[in-house]
């Protein structure tokens, strides 16, 4: 009779982390033709999504023409509309299809728009927003070259 206490658990246990895994590291997704990963999103989930992307390149162009025009002001206010703040939107099923990667890319996106915001007023230095879009960017793309929505 002691054994199946333990039995139960190691078997809870087992349950307990493929859905940790799947949930939480691997998310929805499947193998894409061309070798990046597929995450498989509701049409309501990839349309949020898909406009959060939208949104960091609108945020890229002001910013961009913010470095042109020297004007940190603009910088801060478009970094700050794409930084963290933004994140309280986020679909409530969408977080759990997500491979934990794409989930780290994300977060660490809204972030670093967060830093250059704060740098942007306090420092007031184009070259070193150029710089933090510059690895802003490499995230982009490396996200973009791993991943597809369908």
């Amino acid at each position: 009779m002691a054994r199946l206490p333990w039995v139960l658990f190691l078997i809870m246990s087992l349950i307990a982390t493929a859905l940790a895994y799947k949930f939480i590291f691997s998310g929805k997704t499947e193998v894409a033709p061309d070798g990046r990963t597929t995450i498989l999103l509701e049409d309501s989930e990839q349309t949020f999504f898909l406009n959060e992307m939208r949104n960091f390149l609108i945020a890229v162009q002001q910013i961009t023409d913010g470095i042109e025009k020297d004007d940190m002001q603009q910088i801060a206010l478009a970094a700050r509309k794409v930084g963290s703040a933004d994140l309280g939107h986020v679909p409530a099923g969408l977080t759990g299809k997500l491979p934990l990667a794409t989930k780290k890319m994300g977060l660490a996106t809204h972030k670093a728009f967060d830093q250059m915001a704060m740098d942007a007023e306090s420092l007031g230095d184009k070259e070193h927003s150029l710089s933090q879009l510059n690895k802003i960017l490499s995230t982009c793309t490396a996200c973009h070259a791993l991943y597809r929505i369908r």
